[in-house]
């Protein structure tokens, strides 16, 4: 792992495959760590893809830095990362709040962005009910910690039946969960609360930047319909069901995923 000085925060992240492969940066979700893209990143760099895996802000081994981070501070951070290493573009995925990610860093900086990697997010702007969850979650966890908001959410971060059938990826998910500062997560979900509509970003995307979009079958948190709404709106959009899985499928399903992904790298 290697430490970077990245937007205005340090940035721990991991650096696999050849240099000269074609770049992939992978982009975590909350309240988890780089490590989650474990298996996505062996296969890709065996694949000879170089795929780079950040601690966003405030998560893993990236400080806590401030009481709220948009999401637009997390793709500048992205964007400080990819020039820091001397890449001028790259295909740019995440997963729920990475993937949001993904899409500001195509909003805010549209050239550094090959193709977009989707999994189990959203692109609508958060409802007043969801602005006030967040930021009531965010107390709760300064307040309690992490632990029993892990224990609350695992079994709609994994589906249900991989709780109990993958008692390793689910205690995995768990120690991430644990492991994060409460006051990075909290610091996210304030961010978030405030974050824009990535309809228009989504429809603006030409043919020369492809997209795929992965889903979770049973993902409770965006489920399979808005994954599709999501590739109604990206004429070139190409969407993968994971079978088996709720919302990190990349974890729960890895190789069903690991082979969509390498498809969709190929072809580009």
């Amino acid at each position: 792992m290697n430490p970077q000085f990245g937007n205005d925060a340090d940035t721990f992240f991991d650096d696999f495959g050849p240099r000269d492969g074609t770049p992939v940066i992978l982009i975590h979700g909350h309240p988890f760590n780089h490590s989650m893209w474990a298996p996505q990143a062996a296969a890709l760099a065996a694949a000879g893809y170089r795929v780079i895996t950040p601690d966003l802000r405030g998560y893993g081994r990236n400080p806590a830095v401030e009481d709220k981070t948009p999401l637009g501070v997390f793709a500048d951070d992205v964007a400080a990362l990819l020039e820091r290493l001397g890449i001028e573009q790259a295909v740019v995925g995440g997963v729920s709040m990475g993937g949001q990610i993904a899409l500001e860093v195509r909003l805010r900086h549209p050239g550094l962005v090959r193709a977009l990697v989707l999994s189990d997010t959203s692109p609508v702007p958060e409802t007043p009910e969801g602005v006030a969850f967040r930021l009531e979650v965010a107390e709760r966890l300064l307040a309690q910690g992490m632990a029993p908001y892990a224990e609350e959410v695992i079994d709609k971060m994994l589906a249900p039946y991989n709780v109990t059938g993958q008692p390793e990826a689910a205690a995995r998910v768990s120690a991430m969960m644990k492991a994060t500062d409460p006051r990075g997560a909290a610091a996210a979900l304030r961010g978030r609360a405030e974050r824009p509509d990535y309809r228009p970003v989504l429809s603006a995307l030409p043919a020369s930047v492809p997209c795929l979009v992965l889903v979770g079958a049973d993902d409770v948190y965006t489920p399979v319909a808005e994954a599709e709404a999501m590739c109604a709106l990206a004429a070139h959009a190409k969407l993968t069901v994971i079978e088996g899985a709720g919302h990190l499928p990349g974890v729960e399903r890895p190789e069903a995923f690991n082979r969509s992904l390498l498809e969709f790298l190929g072809s580009l």
